[in-house]
């Protein structure tokens, strides 16, 4: 067992709250920082895949999260006017490893936040300095505390504050879509399973999530945009005219522009995840677009793994190592096909929806199929 009696988490999203868990479960006593004065939860939705699942199973949040949710027994695409193109049983692709769910972010976040709470941990404060020291890191919080710890884990989002302090400059990457989220009190008919509508450079996706809500979200590819709150609900139905029934449904149950939360599709892609006795997971480590719905599992898988090798490895440098190295290839691989995802709903619709049609299940039991095995 690594001997490390000061950690301290960077971020109290799902990456942040999975690690403190997974570490208070395997015998160590970290404590939290989150800039934000409430547990943030960023977004709507989320659909979790049964990877996803399986790690939350680890945590032992698998049944908390299956009462708040909804399932999701198969993945379909349509065009824009609600034709299917291809339907994939989830069931089946995903086998032992568990069901899909569709679940609301904050539900989510509180079910986290729920288990983590013995951690210690302060909301509203930042970390505005972070240095390495022999054996360490020694961190200033924007209270003008200090802090000297064994082991600093950032997890802090894609805009990561730690990355930039202690790991890389490099910033995120445009990833060519900007991206709307949203989420209703009511399930539009039909909405039973994870449903994609493809059109001309844009997308919309129905979620069913816990409650008999609805999750939305929709992305248009092409370069960036500001949209600013003030009228923002009918610039998104402007954008979606022309979809069928399903989404436009969907849009008339929005009620006004503070429903919607909007922003670029972002990436951010690093040669190296940790430095001394720092390291980063989830977002701040290897964002992708969220094409394949990956990010929410690879943060959860993070934190599971992470633990597991502080457990059993003799030093925190040498566990670091172990992290990277056994993380790595599964991650370096969500981000390539997330991008190959992207580009293909990017591409000509005519283009598009024929090899949907043609190969749409076997592409996406392809792009999953690595991910079946445990991390």
């Amino acid at each position: 067992m690594a001997e490390a009696s000061r950690i301290l988490i960077t971020g109290g999203g799902i990456a942040g709250l999975s690690l403190a868990i997974a570490l208070r479960r395997r015998g160590y006593t970290p404590e939290l920082a989150e800039q934000c004065p409430h547990w943030p939860a960023a977004g709507a939705g989320i659909a979790l895949h049964a990877n996803a699942v399986r790690a939350l199973r680890t945590l032992g949040l698998d049944d908390a999260v299956s009462r708040a949710a909804a399932p999701l027994p198969h993945y379909g695409f349509y065009d824009q006017h609600g034709d299917r193109l291809c339907s994939t049983d989830l069931d089946d692709l995903w086998g032992q490893a568990g069901p899909c769910l569709g679940i609301a972010r904050v539900r989510l976040q509180e079910i986290l936040a729920t288990a983590a709470d013995p951690v210690p941990h302060r909301l509203g404060l930042a970390v505005t300095g972070l240095t390495h020291q022999r054996g360490g890191a020694s961190v200033v919080f924007a209270d003008g505390s200090a802090g000297d710890y064994d082991l600093v884990v950032g997890a802090d989002g894609i805009h990561s504050t730690v990355r930039g302090a202690a790991v890389s400059q490099k910033a995120p990457s445009y990833a060519g879509a900007m991206s709307w989220r949203s989420i209703i009190a009511a399930r539009p008919q039909s909405v039973d399973h994870l449903m994609v509508f493809t059109g001309q450079r844009r997308y919309f996706g129905l979620v069913p999530v816990g409650g008999g809500h609805t999750y939305g979200f929709a992305g248009l590819d092409g370069e960036p945009f500001h949209d600013p709150p003030a009228g923002r609900l009918d610039r998104l139905r402007q954008h979606f005219h022309g979809f069928g029934p399903l989404v436009t449904g969907y849009l008339a149950a929005l009620t006004c522009d503070e429903q919607i939360h909007f922003g670029p599709v972002e990436s951010i892609d690093l040669d190296r995840w940790h430095a001394g006795r720092v390291v980063l997971i989830g977002d701040a480590a290897h964002a992708s677009p969220p094409h394949l719905g990956e990010g929410g599992a690879m943060a959860i898988e993070d934190a599971t793994v992470l633990a597991e090798l502080l457990r059993a490895a003799d030093t925190i440098e040498d566990a670091l190592a172990r992290f990277q190295a056994r993380r790595k290839p599964r991650v370096e691989y969500v981000q390539q096909q997330s991008t190959l995802a992207a580009r293909a709903w990017a591409m000509p619709a005519a283009v598009r929806d024929t090899a949907l049609r043609q190969r749409g299940d076997q592409i996406l039991r392809q792009r999953y199929q690595p991910l079946i095995a445990t991390p």
